[in-house]
């Protein structure tokens, strides 16, 4: 009999012991979650502040003439920003027209080709390797460290001086190593049955490449285009020293120009007029939002088409 009441109490002593840890379990998973919340909507409030303080002091000087006339130049920050804009457009279109095809093929080589060229070569593998390495340290470089090096080569040694191109160029080199990462890990995403099926089927390499592998990672390549647009918008010491800044409107690529977030720089560091660097900066951050949408867009369509031909 006392065995028995020993056993039950034991085994009542190791159920209160298990409903105590559960009950500490579900405390601290319910903590978790708290935290994991409060720190999103801190971080949520916070963006929604500043872009907040930002559209509503910006929107004070937003007009048609604000929009459709130039800077005026100078110290005195009069005009508006519609060169700029232009500018703007200009060097992104110019920037990742350079960057996306090099981006893209590096990374296409190096998941797909990279492999089999390190088992023939040891040259190749160990060149293949600084490739990599190259590719994370470039990553995480200041931009101005990219800003002097277009300023060395392209403006002074290649006698391109400060113009789009310049800018471009110099552009392009920033956002490289984000369109090769980004592609890197949509390429290595995509399921090796989708190359083996189309393998089997007697499509080369490059076919199955072209219309099977990259249609399936097209939404992965957009992402990196999206970020590195974004950092080019928003850049202004690498083209500071590349672009130059003039406040008229580009005629070619050879022509100097200035950017909305270096205008933006340039109308609070060196005038007084800081309800246009706000309004340029809420057109700014509208701009990005419109951009990142279309993209966006453009992405959901292409996946569709993409799943449709798979």
């Amino acid at each position: 009999m006392n065995r028995i009441q020993t056993s039950m109490m034991q085994e009542k002593e190791t159920a209160d012991k298990h409903a105590k840890n559960l009950t500490m379990r579900k405390m601290g998973q319910t903590f978790g979650y708290a935290l994991v919340w409060l720190c999103a909507i801190l971080t949520l409030l916070a963006l929604v502040w500043i872009i907040g303080y930002v559209m509503v002091q910006g929107l004070k000087v937003i007009n048609l003439e604000f929009l459709t006339t130039r800077p005026a130049g100078g110290v005195s920050g009069e005009g508006g920003m519609s060169t700029t804009i232009v500018t703007t457009l200009y060097l992104v279109v110019l920037t990742i027209s350079i960057a996306t095809p090099l981006g893209v093929g590096a990374a296409v080589y190096l998941v797909e080709y990279a492999g089999e060229a390190e088992r023939e070569s040891k040259l190749v593998a160990f060149l293949i390797k600084i490739a990599r390495n190259g590719v994370e340290i470039l990553a995480g470089v200041p931009s101005i460290i990219f800003g002097l090096f277009g300023f060395a080569l392209f403006v002074s040694a290649m006698k391109l001086k400060f113009s789009l191109l310049s800018a471009g160029l110099s552009g392009a080199c920033l956002v490289l190593p984000v369109i090769i990462r980004t592609s890197e890990e949509a390429l290595l995403t995509v399921p090796r049955s989708y190359r083996e099926g189309s393998l089997a089927l007697g499509a080369t390499k490059w076919q199955t490449m072209w219309n099977v592998v990259l249609p399936a990672a097209t939404p992965g390549i957009i992402t990196g285009v999206v970020l590195s647009v974004g950092r080019i918008i928003a850049e202004t010491a690498i083209f500071w020293v590349t672009l130059g800044g003039s406040y008229r409107l580009p005629k070619n690529l050879l022509s100097s120009g200035r950017t909305m977030a270096l205008h933006v720089y340039m109308l609070a560091s060196e005038t007084r007029a800081f309800d246009k660097a706000m309004g340029t900066a809420a057109i700014l951050i509208f701009s990005i939002i419109i951009l990142n949408l279309v993209i966006n867009y453009t992405s959901r369509k292409l996946t569709a088409r993409a799943i449709g031909k798979l």
